[in-house]
């Protein structure tokens, strides 16, 4: 196939609309379900190449959630605990396949922006990552192939029509790269930095401790930024990102956003919200969203009179900012990776909020012994990349 027709652009108004090969070779893919659109490609195209880089860096399988061409989780195959199992909803489906538990992971961060995600997976798709796919509200897949009864269940979604996506695994891109915008066609060298280990060797605090964990952290939040849509900030624990700020034009509010993803989710946690006395029938959207009234500033919204009677067996107590806080001082050894320089030391007051103890960024700011002094402050440990990761 060597180009394929979509019903429209960017929006339903801009049309025609296709992709193709400039080249005029095959694409590297295969539709095998459904009939994506031009957003759902973009979304695959740039979810493949992360999942692909994270299974690269650390020999784990990963997936990620991706929604309007930016992550809303990443996340590498570690088991979960029964706590993470049981806040991702997927606590009934028993002990999970490494792939499925990073998709679980990559949904779970923050299940709010994933609704409606477009998922890519580095490995072949089992059948436990397809069942807990198909229960998900989700526009559509994309990895290197199937087992065929995952496919199956895969294709009895939204009833024959979810997007499923084969992707060849040895394509390999051009060195160049093209887009028009405004009819001017721009190039640019394809971004193929390598991120490893060796990444985060420049460490410039007085703490210069990063363990190995915390290495596959960093690259997994770098490795993720490289594939956010800038201004971007992602906050990573224990193989996953709990908190992504993107596109903003200020680099605090990409650090606030991104803390404030990050602490919702471990405030999912806490066993008051875990507790919360949802009525049966429930669904998993509106608990999700209950949830995220509950530990937010509009708490009311859920717990007014008349509002809790349709989500609650009985009226929970309010989550106050005390027991909040006192929660999040539980949150340590957070990473955090940033895709430029933090021109300024708030930056890590923020994120120390948030349990942050090891950061990546590329420095090269004037105000860069500020930000050093902040980290040392707290006893933190940041590595200089000497790397943008710009991606637009």
């Amino acid at each position: 196939m060597k180009e394929l027709e979509l019903k429209y652009g960017c929006n339903p108004n801009q049309k025609p609309s296709k992709i193709y090969m400039s080249n005029g070779s095959d694409l590297p893919i295969t539709v095998l379900c459904g009939r994506p659109g031009y957003i759902n490609f973009l979304d695959a195209f740039n979810g493949w190449q992360l999942v692909s880089e994270l299974k690269k860096a650390t020999g784990l399988p990963a997936a990620t959630s991706f929604k309007h061409v930016s992550p809303a989780g990443a996340a590498v195959g570690l088991p979960l605990s029964g706590t993470l199992a049981k806040i991702y909803w997927v606590d009934d489906l028993g002990e999970l396949s490494p792939l499925a538990s990073a998709y679980a992971r990559a949904r779970g961060a923050d299940r709010m922006s994933s609704f409606g995600d477009f998922i890519a997976l580095s490995d072949v798709c089992d059948v436990d990552t397809a069942r807990l796919i198909k229960r998900e509200v989700s526009d559509g897949v994309i990895a290197p192939g199937y087992e065929p009864e995952a496919l199956e269940i895969l294709k009895q979604k939204k009833k024959g029509n979810y997007n499923v996506i084969q992707i060849d695994p040895d394509y390999v891109p051009a060195a160049l790269e093209h887009k028009e915008v405004y009819g001017i066609t721009f190039e640019q060298g394809r971004n193929e930095l390598n991120i490893d280990k060796d990444f985060f060797s420049n460490v410039v605090t007085e703490n210069k401790e990063l363990t190995d964990a915390a290495k596959m952290d960093l690259a997994i939040a770098m490795i993720t930024l490289k594939y956010t849509q800038s201004n971007s900030v992602c906050y990573v624990k224990d193989g996953q990102a709990i908190g992504i700020g993107a596109g903003q034009q200020s680099r605090i509010h990409c650090t606030r956003l991104a803390g404030q993803k990050a602490d919702n989710w471990w405030l999912r946690q806490c066993p008051k919200v875990m507790a919360l006395p949802f009525k049966e029938g429930i669904k998993r959207a509106d608990r999700d969203n209950a949830i995220d009234l509950y530990i937010g500033e509009e708490y009311m919204d859920v717990l007014a009179d008349g509002a809790w009677e349709n989500i609650f067996t009985e009226k929970p107590d309010v989550f106050t900012r005390e027991e909040k806080r006192a929660w999040l001082d539980k949150l340590t050894d957070v990473a955090l990776g940033s895709d430029a320089f933090f021109p300024f030391g708030d930056n890590i007051e923020r994120a120390h909020k948030s349990g942050v103890k090891y950061i990546a960024q590329p420095g090269g700011s004037v105000r860069d012994d500020n930000v050093i002094e902040t980290c040392n402050k707290y006893g933190m440990a940041m590595a200089f990349t000497g790397i943008r990761l710009f991606h637009h």
